[in-house]
């Protein structure tokens, strides 16, 4: 009896009045913790390691709610399949059931090589033969290549009413190339709103069709690649996403260069790629959505910037329900239940899932369910034709 009553106050020193754990480093012998322990740690001394290595594993306990599924069902507006012209749609479409996501946007209709109807159509036909054809949605590119011609502007205006018209494509996808790397034929850099352009965004906008846009990166690319650097890992990583202030424009210079684009052509619907990567000043991201009642954003790869500013990040959200979609980039399935997270619960200090894009730990928005409706499937239903609405609830 005495030993069963030590064993009882024993178990409640490490018990929550909710039944949750506490973590007590000299006697904390929990397996699935010992198990995360040896796998992330690093090869590193006690006392020397890097900063990739030192990946310490969290002792908070506080309420968790792994979210596998969206809510409702949703449309991400921001995808990349580069197989889809022999790619097994049924395989696919059941990986996407299983997020609940009921249509995919393909940006990537013309793949790598933009020249040329042959990628375009197959993705097409592997589409239109699918028994899930209405889960699929596929937007145009178009190729820089010879903007000297004096026919390239007609050339690619014609290119793109065949492949709304004909193919049936539902956008146009940009990618950031343009005003940062494309170049023309005397090596010039061509702007995003070069003159030569003007007559592809008419076009959309009267094609009716929305333009989704990337251009620039994070801003950070830009700075000094030092200590004081917020994207110093992935600069390390991926030392080629580094913008060299005498070699590149300014990113202030490329994203002006965008928006005037949004300012001159107003009858044309823009959807701005990874919130215009002004998910770290949402008051300027807000400033240009006022301005600008032709663009909407989403949230591709930017969920790190919502996910630790979580009261601001939501009351932005809420004020801006009916401008922002739901967007990945990446095509990663299990990277989606930390959107869902972050997006649907309250939970806190809790890990992004690629630590050279987020050291940080995220916070849950715990949005409300109208605005998770707009953001999962509502917005995209308006900016982007030919969505079969039946997939979605009808209110």
């Amino acid at each position: 009896m005495k030993k069963s009553l030590i064993l009882f106050l024993s178990v409640c020193l490490f018990t929550h009045c909710n039944g949750q754990k506490k973590y007590d480093p000299k006697t904390y012998n929990d397996k699935k913790f010992s198990k995360q322990y040896k796998k992330k740690r690093g090869k590193g001394s006690p006392t020397q390691m890097s900063f990739e290595e030192y990946n310490p594993i969290s002792t908070l306990i506080v309420p968790e709610h792994q979210v596998l599924k969206a809510k409702y069902p949703f449309i991400d507006v921001h995808n990349h399949q580069w197989r889809m012209g022999n790619q097994n749609l049924s395989e696919l479409a059941q990986q996407m059931s299983a997020l609940n996501m009921q249509v995919m946007v393909n940006l990537s209709g013309r793949g790598w090589n933009r020249n040329g109807d042959s990628f375009l159509q197959k993705v097409m036909n592997n589409v239109k033969t699918s028994k899930h054809k209405n889960r699929f949605i596929v937007f145009t590119n178009i190729s820089f290549n010879g903007i000297d011609d004096p026919d390239w502007t007609k050339t690619t205006v014609a290119q793109l009413e065949r492949d709304v018209k004909k193919y049936g494509v539902n956008g146009l996808k940009i990618y950031k190339n343009l005003g940062l790397t494309a170049k023309d034929s005397k090596g010039n850099r061509i702007r995003t709103d070069d003159p030569r352009l003007d007559a592809i965004w008419a076009k959309c906008g009267e094609l009716g069709i929305p333009v989704l846009i990337h251009s620039g990166e994070p801003f950070q690319f830009w700075l000094p690649r030092d200590s004081r650097n917020e994207r110093w890992l992935e600069l390390k990583q991926k030392p080629g996403r580094y913008r060299n202030p005498s070699k590149y424009p300014s990113w202030e210079v490329v994203m002006e260069e965008q928006h005037n684009v949004f300012r001159k052509h107003k009858n044309t619907t823009f959807i701005d790629a990874h919130l215009g990567w002004l998910g770290n000043d949402l008051n300027r991201l807000g400033k240009l959505l006022d301005e600008c009642p032709n663009v909407y954003t989403e949230i591709g790869a930017v969920l790190a910037e919502l996910g630790r500013q979580p009261r601001f990040a939501r009351k932005w959200l809420i004020k801006y329900q009916n401008r922002v979609m739901f967007g990945k980039d990446t095509w990663r399935p299990e990277e989606y239940k930390v959107y869902f997270r972050v997006l649907e619960t309250e939970d806190e200090y809790f890990d992004y899932y690629r630590k050279r894009h987020a050291y940080w730990k995220m916070y849950g928005l715990n949005l409300p369910d109208e605005v998770l409706k707009k953001l999962y499937y509502k917005n995209a239903l308006k900016v982007i034709p030919n969505i079969d609405k039946s997939l979605f609830p009808k209110d």
